[in-house]
């Protein structure tokens, strides 16, 4: 057991005095409990070591340590610089079991079977101390720790009634009333203190020793208090070995020492006994108070009539009024006192400064007569003796500071060590605490993500029982009716607000397009929703596993060089805080931004209207609707985007402006943020990455990517493919957007983004994989579709339906392969050439009918 004898700071305003507190570590609470005596049964108060740090400083003193909570610091004193150390080191030992045997938490089999990707940040630490060998083992004082220190008698302090705890008095006459009652059992009858004929250090037998340890186990209470029966025969074990009036003393010493003892003891009982009436007066008086009040309360209540109580009550009324007045007449008399003090207190301040005046001219006139003393010495005597005399002294004084210097050196080392012990502690402790939150914090993004899933299944269900509702009966569709009016009201903001969110879904993401899509059809409503909780659900299982690694690698990445792993990063999505670096890098790779080019075409723009400004101010309404940058005539970046449009159609006349650019040039605000740089991006795109005449007017080039992408699907997805011819269902319809705005307004902004980091660094092609990738993403539920006019309401907004980026871009990149950039070289020169033949037939038959109804006139 840890327990002993400690010295323990207690501060009241200016005064700070020592008392000696007995201390005992509390295994079960990880708590250093402190008693007055070793014999007292209730603590006065506790130390919280498991949230503690320890200190110990040379200049406080010998012995001295301190122990910092987060509430308070307590200084303590041990008789020894080992005493000290022991106790730092115990409670480090200590400390480190209880925070090991609390780290741990049980796992629980249901969540190591839904989520086994989070099974390896659950750690398991070893319970062991730190390997490290800052501070050697001290070895333990058996004089003042451990349970041979209870027996001894408690270090006296200089009076009997310094040593009482004044915080504490309902404790302290706790302890004062049990330990008389235990030392009445201890003395008998005939009250004889000195009486020790009950009690033999030795017992006759080995069975009454027995007895005696069986009735200290059985005078442990439930409560962890010890009875009478053990404070009895610990009164009497420490009368015994506590006084140095043992047998074997007798043995050992002479008469003249037992007669020595014998007084000692005396004066040690004489102490005890004043601390004992004092309380007892103390006692006493509130014992009379408490029989006053009873008196008058039975007067009360014996009263007869009415106008008895209450006169007895006005009489109690003048009691209270005559003690309010005498509290403020003690009061009045206390400030009186106090200021009378505090003018003491400055004379005597006075009087010191003026005694340490004359302290000083006397000490100077000495050092004066000591210096006229050693002058005429010197004079006098021998100046060969003169100067061995100074020079034995000078090196004797030396030797004195060395040694000194030797013992501070000695005392920092051993305090250097256990500082060093005890940072590595700490440490190791907060590592163990941060890992064990992560574990935690990982499943509970599993569960939260767990039930995102559940509640879209759920969102799921309704739907589909929605599209039954006409076939089902009245109570029925009433009830699935009120189901999907409840699922509708639900926010899924409002989560965060009603308890712990790991990571709440906003309202707009971080470049302000909307994550729940605001549809207009009441149907679609349902489906929004479900969205939501299926991005939430894919940002939380992605967060940890997938999201933390990748921004660790695209955090390491200095400068950027065109390389494999790079164009792995990019494809794998560019995190926020990189992505407008990486564009301008891709951008500035291909198209050199040409100094003063934009704000030339600006001016350019204001002093000459373009043909195409009319049909940009109609297309500036209607430019990323779902996102709060665009979504009024009075948003910010809507002026930004007309200079952007109109530099453009001024920088290449051929195409001047063509619808969809719009779209184009607002992402690459939103990302780049700078009116140039987006500018030169939308150059990028229209001139460097996508074929030529993709935006003229004919916009032949994306007529012939149609038509290369149904070679395409027909190749990678032949059920699909044949599934539309079955029903004639033209796909162009719905991809032919995807191609010239690269997706814009069909995927949710987080995949989009995606899409446009891997097109910007690899161009066209990545448009025709993520194309593919969406057929094949929902390649099931469109074959499930009998009806063609179903299935063109469905390809109408499938795409925003899905939400899992990494399986998007795992069939992208990793299921349609190969995917040789040749390949499409080829089938867009074969359509094109296709595609003139047809046009230029068909500007024959146009002329051939022009020709035809000019010959027959009007």
């Amino acid at each position: 057991k840890l327990c002993g004898y400690l010295n323990k700071l207690g501060i009241k305003g200016p005064i700070k005095t020592w008392k000696s507190r007995w201390f005992f570590y509390d295994e079960n609470k990880c708590r250093l409990l402190y008693y007055r005596t070793a014999q007292d049964i209730n603590p006065l108060g506790s130390i919280d070591l498991s949230s503690a740090s320890f200190d110990c400083k040379m200049e406080n003193g010998e012995g001295v340590f301190e122990i910092r909570t987060p509430s308070r610091a307590f200084t303590l004193k041990a008789i020894s610089k080992q005493a000290m150390m022991y106790w730092l080191q115990q409670l480090q030992m200590r400390r480190w079991e209880f925070c090991n045997t609390q780290s741990r938490f049980p796992s629980n089999g249901v969540l190591s079977c839904s989520f086994a990707f989070v099974s390896c940040f659950v750690f398991t630490f070893v319970d062991v101390v730190d390997n490290e060998d800052f501070l050697p083992l001290v070895k333990t004082p058996t004089e003042a720790v451990g349970l041979k220190a209870a027996s001894l008698p408690a270090p006296q302090t200089s009076t009997a009634l310094q040593n009482i705890s004044l915080k504490h008095p309902w404790t302290e006459i706790q302890n004062t009333v049990h330990n008389i009652c235990g030392t009445k059992q201890l003395w008998g009858s005939n009250g004889n203190v000195f009486r020790f004929d009950e009690f033999q250090e030795h017992p006759e037998n080995v069975d009454e020793e027995q007895e005696a340890e069986g009735a200290v186990k059985e005078g442990t209470l439930e409560d962890g208090r010890m009875g009478p029966r053990l404070n009895w025969i610990r009164k009497a074990r420490w009368m015994n070995s506590g006084f140095p009036g043992s047998e074997e003393l007798s043995r050992e010493r002479n008469s003249v020492d037992k007669v020595s003892v014998l007084q000692q003891q005396i004066l040690t009982l004489t102490e005890e006994v004043k601390s004992q009436k004092e309380l007892v007066k103390l006692l006493h008086k509130a014992l009379e108070a408490a029989q006053q009040e009873k008196r008058v309360s039975s007067m009360y209540l014996t009263a007869a009539e009415d106008k008895d109580r209450l006169e007895l009550v006005r009489h109690k009324v003048r009691h209270i009024a005559d003690l309010t007045s005498r509290l403020e007449a003690l009061e009045q008399e206390k400030k009186e006192l106090e200021q009378m003090l505090t003018l003491r207190d400055s004379h005597i301040q006075e009087l010191k400064e003026h005694v340490q005046l004359l302290m000083e001219k006397n000490h100077a006139k000495q050092e004066v007569i000591m210096t006229l003393t050693e002058q005429m010495a010197r004079e006098l005597s021998d100046p060969l003796q003169e100067a061995n005399t100074i020079t034995v002294e000078t090196l004797y004084k030396q030797q004195e500071e060395i040694e000194h210097l030797k013992d501070d050196i000695d005392a920092y080392k051993t305090q250097n060590q256990f500082l060093n012990s005890e940072i590595h502690q700490v440490t190791r402790l907060w590592t163990s605490v941060a890992e064990n939150e992560k574990a935690l914090l990982m499943k509970c993004a599993c569960l939260q993500a767990r039930n995102c899933q559940m509640e879209s299944k759920y969102l799921t269900v309704l739907r589909k029982l929605q599209e039954a509702v006409p076939g089902l009966p009245n109570s029925h569709a009433e009830l699935v009716k009120n189901l999907i009016q409840e699922a509708l009201q639900w926010d899924v903001k409002e989560e965060a607000e009603e308890g712990f969110n790991l990571n709440p879904v906003s309202e707009y993401d971080e470049y302000g397009f909307m994550t729940v899509p605001d549809y207009e059809i009441e149907d679609w409503k349902l489906l929004a929703k479900i969205q939501a909780l299926e991005i939430k659900s894919n940002k939380l299982r992605s967060q940890e596993i997938v999201e933390k690694p990748l921004r660790d690698r695209w955090n390491s990445i200095g400068e950027l060089n065109p390389s494999a792993e790079l164009k792995s990063l990019i494809r794998s999505g560019i995190p926020v805080e990189h992505r407008q670096r990486v564009w301008r890098w891709m951008v500035g790779r291909h198209c050199s931004p040409v100094p003063d080019h934009y704000q030339q075409l600006l001016e350019q723009s204001r002093s000459t209207e373009h043909p195409a400004c009319r049909q940009i101010e109609l297309d500036l309404p209607r430019t990323l609707t779902n996102n709060k940058h665009f979504s009024s005539p009075t948003s910010q970046l809507i002026p930004r985007l007309r200079r952007v449009l109109l530099a453009f159609s001024w920088h290449n006349p051929a195409i001047g402006y063509c619808q969809g650019l719009n779209r184009l040039a607002a992402v690459a605000l939103l990302v780049l943020e700078d009116e140039e740089s987006a500018f030169w991006c939308l150059v990028y795109i229209v001139e460097n990455l996508m074929p030529a005449d993709y935006y003229s007017e004919t916009l032949i080039t994306s007529q012939v990517d149609q038509r290369v992408f149904k070679d395409f699907l027909s190749e990678k997805l032949p059920r699909l493919m044949a599934h539309f011819e079955q029903y004639r269902i033209d796909v162009s319809l719905i991809t032919f957007n995807w191609f010239l705005v690269a997706f814009v307004d069909s995927l949710v902004s987080d995949i989009l983004l995606r899409v446009w980091d891997a097109f910007l660094y690899e161009g066209t092609k990545v448009i025709f994989r993520y194309a593919l990738a969406i057929f094949k993403y929902n390649e099931e539920e469109i074959l499930r579709i009998h009806d063609s006019v179903e299935i063109y309401q469905y390809l109408r907004f499938f795409t925003r339906m899905i939400t899992d980026g990494r399986k998007l871009m795992n069939i992208a990149f990793n299921d349609l392969n190969p995917f040789p950039m040749k390949l499409l070289r080829n089938r867009r020169s074969m359509h094109r050439e296709e595609l003139e033949a047809e046009l230029c037939e068909l500007e024959q038959i146009k002329a051939a009918y022009v020709k035809e109804r000019a010959e027959q006139g009007p």
